[in-house]
């Protein structure tokens, strides 16, 4: 939502989820006051660049006590520190800090707001774009994250297990946590939910903020979980639920036959064919994270061609074998080219030219690439 905060004592009518807040006692604590900081940074927000900055103090002072009891806050990291309104308040209950800021202008100016956190090794400063720096290792993250790249910085985030508490627009925040048969449960709620439990435990209003944005926002806790469910390959599960949602409205049945171009399926019908039919007739939105991963798994075991992982494609995209076969696909008009079984077994002939390559004519490879020859030209 924000690479900034700031702060004021006006009443945010913000509605928080007091059973999600836990003793951490931040009374009697001293902290920086939020519109102090923003005048000796200069700097007001910018909605073109997705600034807003963070104006309720009583937000700002809540934001830690969602911090779950068992949490590990040996190392915080916060992406989007701005001026260091809640990067003070981190301080406070962390060991350490990491913070990373974008705008070169407010990273100078953390520098040398925190000098003394920075020269106790207490607070590090990156400057950079979270999704292109390399994130150091840290036991939790707290931020006020961008609008504009809330989903990628999350995705960045969740795979490693930390527990996760963020700003982000209500909307978005209401997507993760939502449940399935409900108008809000979508790809992001599977996605999300993948790797962590998760919870809207406050909402904010725009008068929270400076400038204020156009939506409410929500702070979201995400904490990291085993599923109740193993999958074999989770990135074609994610590719793979991602596909099934893009046609909600139609039945799992219609969704996987006219997505295979998205899951890359081979042979949907397959799949359809192996699943279970109370499965197939429901739609997306009713199929719980369980139920997604019982039919990746049928589809990654009857819907792929296995053949596809035997061949090295980089001797395809780089052989002269390889590349005269691509271009020869590409210069067929449509309606002239490959079907799918020839197209498999005539690279299947190009990798057994490259016998050599592959490291000898009597390879187990391609003994199988052989094999699997002969059925595709039976088919």
């Amino acid at each position: 939502m924000t690479d900034a905060t700031s702060g004021s004592g006006a009443d945010s009518n913000s509605n928080s989820n007091s059973d999600s807040i836990t003793p951490v006692d931040l009374d009697g604590e001293d902290f920086r006051d939020p519109d102090a900081l923003r005048r000796r940074a200069g700097v007001s927000g910018d909605p073109e660049f997705d600034q807003h900055f963070l104006i309720d103090d009583r937000v700002l002072d809540r934001i830690p006590t969602y911090i779950s009891e068992n949490t590990d806050t040996t190392h915080i990291l916060e992406i989007g520190a701005g001026t260091g309104a809640l990067t003070d308040r981190l301080l406070a209950v962390g060991d350490t800090v990491t913070v990373v800021e974008r705008d070169s202008t407010l990273a100078a100016f953390l520098r040398e707001e925190f000098t003394a956190m920075i020269d106790d090794d207490r607070l590090t400063v990156i400057e950079g774009d979270a999704l292109e720096v390399t994130l150091p290792g840290f036991t939790t993250c707290i931020s006020n994250l961008p609008y504009g790249i809330s989903s990628e910085i999350l995705f960045k985030l969740l795979p490693s297990g930390c527990p996760l508490i963020v700003m982000v627009q209500r909307e978005f925040g209401e997507r993760m946590a939502a449940d399935p048969g409900t108008d809000t449960y979508g790809r992001l709620s599977v996605s999300a939910q993948h790797y962590a439990a998760v919870e809207v435990i406050e909402t904010v209003p725009p008068t929270a903020f400076a400038p204020e944005p156009a939506v409410e926002s929500a702070l979201i806790r995400a904490e990291p979980r085993e599923p109740e469910y193993t999958v074999t390959d989770e990135t074609f599960f994610l590719r793979f639920v991602k596909a099934i949602f893009t046609q909600r409205r139609k039945t799992v049945r219609n969704a996987i036959r006219n997505t295979a171009h998205i899951s890359m399926l081979d042979t949907p019908d397959a799949v359809v064919n192996a699943a279970d039919e109370t499965l197939l007739s429901q739609r997306a939105g009713d199929l719980t994270p369980s139920e997604f991963a019982e039919l990746a798994t049928i589809a990654a075991e009857k819907g792929k061609w296995p053949i596809k992982r035997l061949i090295p494609m980089q001797l395809i995209r780089h052989s002269p074998s390889g590349v005269k076969l691509r271009q020869q696909c590409i210069n067929q008009p449509r309606t002239q080219r490959y079907s799918p079984t020839q197209s498999m077994s005539r690279v299947v002939g190009v990798c057994l030219k490259l016998g050599p390559a592959l490291g000898g004519s009597q390879s187990r490879p391609q003994r199988t690439l052989m094999r699997s020859r002969r059925s595709l030209q039976v088919i």
